[in-house]
This record gives C-alpha cells, structure tokens and sequence, in this order.
C-alpha cells in the first residue's frame, strides 16, 4: 500500500501593501509559526494551526502604520489560497464538519462544508473596538476572506460570552476543530458531492 502524497502548498503574496509568505500542511501537527506584526492576529491564527493540526509557516509585512486592514486581510487571503491548494482535487476527504468550542464562559460553534463554493456567515457579537492591536471588525473580516480564497462553506457562531477575547478565541478553536475532521482523509470516497466536483 502506497502512502498518500502530502497535502501542502506554499503561496506568496506581494503588493503595495504587504508581502506575505505561507506553507500549510494539512496533515500536520499543528506545528506553527506566525508573525505578521500583530500580536493579536498571531494569537488567532497560532490557535487555528495547533488546533486544526495544520503546520504553519506565515510570516506578513504589512502597512502597519496605515493600519491592521490590509495585514489581516491579506494573511486571511494567503492562508485560504494554501488551503485551497492543499485540498487539490478534494478528493477523499469528509468535506464537512462541526464543532462547539468554550472558552470559560464564552462558547463558540462552527460548521465547515469544503464544498468549493465560498460563502462566511460569521458573527461573533464582538463589542470592543480592537484587540490587541487587532480591530474586531478585522477578527470577523479574517474569517470571511478565509472561507472565500479557501472556497469553502464557514458559519461561525458565538452562542454566549461576556469577554470578547474569550469570544473570539473560543471562534478560531471552533473552526480549527471543524477544519480539521472536513480536511481528514477519507480513504475510498472519491469526490465527496452528487456532481462528482468540488
């Protein structure tokens, strides 16, 4: 019996704004290293690797003194063209999963169909302005531009929480864990769709 190939791609980004640089493996062990100048955003995505047992090289150079748009934007980006990458074909894989994750009292759900039709449905109810340099409508916007450069189907929900760094903590462990049983291997399953395409 042959082993499967690796699943991993490595995608770089470069423009007037930022330059990005990405490797994934999605059969990893959540190995990561990230940093993009935002302390916050490496949290979150630091958080999705180990937890979605992806390894992960990211590093981003972005316009920081505008402002952490064009950073947040952009990794999100990178990272979702790398997975879509990785995915190839989408061939023997489960395509869906779900998962509930808390974090104290905050508690986040998320649900994953890798069916290679982009679509987010994110709401975190977020209430401060930013989070350790990172602006919650960016923590949001992450999660959007993910699920359409990665193609996949994304509804993140925070279900309860009074600290919004639980709140959006407990998001990212949510979609991580979800990410990780869609992308398993699913030996003899062919396209996972009535189309025959993904």
């Amino acid at each position: 019996m042959t082993a499967s190939p690796p699943r991993t791609a490595r995608v770089v980004r470069e423009t007037g704004e930022t330059v990005v640089t990405c490797t994934l493996t999605l059969d990893g062990t959540g190995a990561a290293r990230v940093s993009t100048g935002i302390g916050f955003l490496d949290h979150m995505l630091t958080a999705l690797a180990r937890h979605g047992r992806l390894d992960l090289d990211l590093e981003c150079r972005g316009d920081l003194h505008v402002d952490d748009h064009h950073t947040a934007e952009d990794c999100a980006l990178v990272l979702g063209q790398a997975l879509d990458q990785a995915l190839g074909e989408r061939r023997d894989i489960r395509r869906f999963g779900h998962a509930y994750a808390p974090l104290d009292e905050a508690l986040a759900r998320a649900v994953v169909d890798l069916s290679g039709r982009p679509w987010p449905q994110v709401d975190l109810g977020l209430r401060r302005e930013a989070l350790g340099g990172l602006a919650c409508e960016n923590v949001v916007h992450v999660l959007n531009s993910l699920a359409i450069a990665g193609r996949l189907n994304l509804h993140v929900d925070v279900l309860r929480g009074d600290n919004d760094h639980h709140r959006a903590e407990a998001a990212f462990k949510a979609t991580a864990l979800a990410l990780r049983q869609a992308v398993a291997r699913d030996a003899g399953a062919g396209v996972p769709s009535t189309k025959g395409v993904l």
